[in-house]
């Protein structure tokens, strides 16, 4: 059996296409790795989505399952790794082993966390170095931890962190934090959080007693302080400053990487690997093929503005199907 349209991914692109192809009549499959895509990780309330003065990540994903449900949608957890178009119709294939075929695919599978690239951050991976306050942030209460990244994502995750540890740093490469007014005056209104700018995360280090039998948690974390750089030769060189904090959970919000590289032959791609697509349509290079959400070129990666993409691609899916099912 091929499907009229099978969308990856169940964030609110992925949930919004869904519920509009089902009011088409559409036959319709989900394939997800999990349900709500990064809103499961939102730290704190949404205070910005249509309807609501203010939302849980969880609440909201708990209205989505049952939107789908109410819509009758067939959703599948599986992880997506290949899409081929040998002819008129798509093959996906997943990891538990599984094939479907499709006439038209929409891509709303967002983008997962980007690493830091410090030494340690791979081997202390739940182990201290997290990068899900909501999952992890209780685990960490009455402790001192850093969140690396001055965003909007780092300081609403501090916010969140807020609720349970003793003290937070928050360290920025930059000059200057890129976060909101009012996150920032938030941050600075709980009295728990330092902020350090021209900070560049060096190391990740665990607890140097700790024994071959033991497992070595998170204890420390080393940066370079880029605004207090010292003469190292009568060359005019400088060295910037190592500090150290003693820190026992490393929070990494610096942003997303598009989670698209099972589609690589089929779409072409911005410098940061986002999904190209025609800004009407959603449409890429492929016929059949559309892309939505987080996982675009896009400068704004917003909740609502993921929820209008899935909305726009499923309505340009239909029309594709109309002129090409026969």
């Amino acid at each position: 059996m091929a499907y009229d349209l099978i969308i990856i991914g169940s964030g609110p692109a992925g949930v919004s296409a869904a519920i509009y192809a089902a009011r088409q009549k559409l036959s319709l499959l989900v394939i997800s790795k999990d349900m709500g895509g990064q809103i499961a990780k939102k730290a704190v309330d949404i205070e910005n989505y249509p309807g609501f003065d203010k939302i849980s990540g969880p609440n909201l994903i708990k209205i989505f399952e049952e939107q789908l449900k109410t819509n009758k949608v067939e959703i599948v957890f599986d992880e997506v790794l290949k899409i081929e178009k040998p002819d008129k119709k798509f093959i996906i294939s997943t990891e538990f082993g599984e094939k479907y075929e499709s006439l038209s695919v929409i891509i709303a599978t967002g983008a997962n966390p980007r690493p830091l690239g410090a030494e340690g951050e791979k081997e202390f991976i739940g182990k201290g170095v997290s990068y899900c306050a909501l999952c992890d942030g209780p685990i960490f209460r009455d402790k001192v931890v850093a969140v690396v990244g001055g965003g909007n994502s780092g300081f609403e995750t501090a916010l969140f962190l807020s609720n349970y540890v003793k003290k937070i740093y928050i360290l920025e490469f930059g000059k200057e934090v890129k976060a909101d007014e009012e996150n920032q005056r938030l941050v600075v209104k709980n009295n728990k959080t330092e902020v350090i700018t021209s900070a560049k995360v060096l190391r990740i280090q665990g607890d140097p007693s700790a024994g071959s039998g033991q497992v070595k948690l998170v204890k420390s974390l080393t940066y370079q302080d880029l605004t207090n750089n010292e003469p190292a030769s009568a060359g005019g060189f400088s060295v910037a400053k190592e500090k150290k904090l003693d820190v026992e959970g490393v929070f990494i919000e610096i942003g997303n990487l598009p989670a698209t590289s099972f589609v690589k032959d089929l779409v072409d791609f911005s410098e940061r690997d986002e999904i190209i697509t025609n800004l009407e349509s959603y449409a890429t290079r492929t016929p059949g093929l559309f892309a939505a959400g987080d996982c675009n070129k896009g400068k704004y990666k917003q909740i609502i503005a993921a929820a209008g993409e899935g909305a726009k691609a499923t309505l340009a899916a239909y029309d594709y199907l109309l002129k090409n099912k026969g």
